[in-house]
């Protein structure tokens, strides 16, 4: 059996966020969370017991540590990371928000060790040996060196036989629709798992209809073995075997937006290595249900409370 059962090639970037009800101009304290997509996922994965590894690059300074720290504190190996003698993290400011006013994210991101990171620089052998490799469409979109390591390693995956998944999490502020679309496309084809927010499919690669026909859509344009859509608050509709499914978002009270998708896309994969698609989509929703009661971007759980959750054994104290 392989060393991992998922690893992932991304950014993490340190999130400075203000409460709700203050302003970031007026900002007198900053709470620190550590978040990025890739990351993120294998989070929730660890949560769940499966071993987990995440590659990119860091500065060999207290904010790179940061970063592997909280890493090691959800179980993922940062074995794989390239340490640089110089460089920095991609930041991003986050001034949360209730209606009528917006949440607003700023980011700070440009030339980060993650997005001066070659193919070169790569231990290939610890990243083929996994179950699945995950990549998403945000790292080919950070620069020319990052674009061209997501598709090396797409095809390393498929010339090794190990299986791929890809989020395409799409990103407005890194790149235009158009940009996206002429990259991505490529790179979905023939994966065995894909994710797409139904908004990104429709912005992106001009999907329209139902759900069920928006992700009959994305199975024509990818070719891909497994497709889940997720469909906000309403939960996903996936493609597998030439059936559909279905799983409902779980109520919750909003705390922290970010990461629920990542936490998703783990509870999803995590049911597909068990080779239970179904089952996956719920803990796809478990997951994403308690991403989004917590403050940061990673989910921070155990498989035991995931499962009473999907039991419906919740309560409102326990003691």
């Amino acid at each position: 059996m392989p060393r991992f059962d998922v690893t992932a090639i991304g950014e993490v970037m340190l999130r400075y966020s203000v409460p709700v009800g203050h302003r970031l101009e007026r900002a007198q304290e900053l709470a620190i969370h550590p978040g990025g997509a890739e990351a993120n996922m294998l989070g929730s994965l660890s949560a769940l017991g499966r071993k987990t590894a995440w590659i990119s690059g860091l500065p060999n300074n207290p904010l790179g540590r940061i970063i592997t720290n909280h890493l090691h504190l959800s179980g993922v190996s940062s074995e794989g990371v390239v340490w640089f003698e110089e460089g920095r993290v991609g930041t991003y400011y986050l001034e949360f928000a209730t209606p009528p006013r917006a949440t607003q994210v700023y980011y700070d991101r440009a030339d980060s060790c993650a997005a001066r990171l070659t193919a070169a620089q790569i231990d290939w052998d610890l990243v083929l040996d996994t179950q699945l490799l995950h990549q998403t469409g945000i790292t080919p979109a950070l620069s020319p060196n990052c674009l061209a390591l997501t598709q090396e390693a797409l095809e390393r995956a498929k010339a090794a036989g190990v299986a791929t998944s890809f989020d395409v999490n799409y990103r407005g502020k890194l790149w235009s629709p158009q940009q996206a679309a002429d990259v991505l496309k490529p790179m979905m084809q023939d994966i065995d798992l894909l994710f797409c927010g139904q908004g990104d499919a429709e912005l992106l690669f001009g999907c329209r209809g139902t759900h069920e026909e928006i992700l009959q859509q994305m199975v024509d344009l990818s070719h891909a073995k497994t497709v889940v859509v997720s469909i906000g608050d309403r939960g996903v509709v996936a493609w597998h075997n030439d059936q559909i499914y279905q799983a409902p978002g779980i109520p919750v009270q909003i705390v922290d937006r970010l990461g629920a998708g990542d936490a998703m896309a783990g509870g999803i994969i995590h049911g597909w290595l068990e080779g239970d698609l179904v089952r996956g989509l719920e803990y796809g929703m478990a997951l994403a249900a308690i991403c989004l009661s917590i403050h940061g971007d990673v989910v921070i759980t155990t498989k035991e409370e995931v499962e009473s959750l999907l039991a419906g054994e919740t309560r409102t104290l326990n003691r």
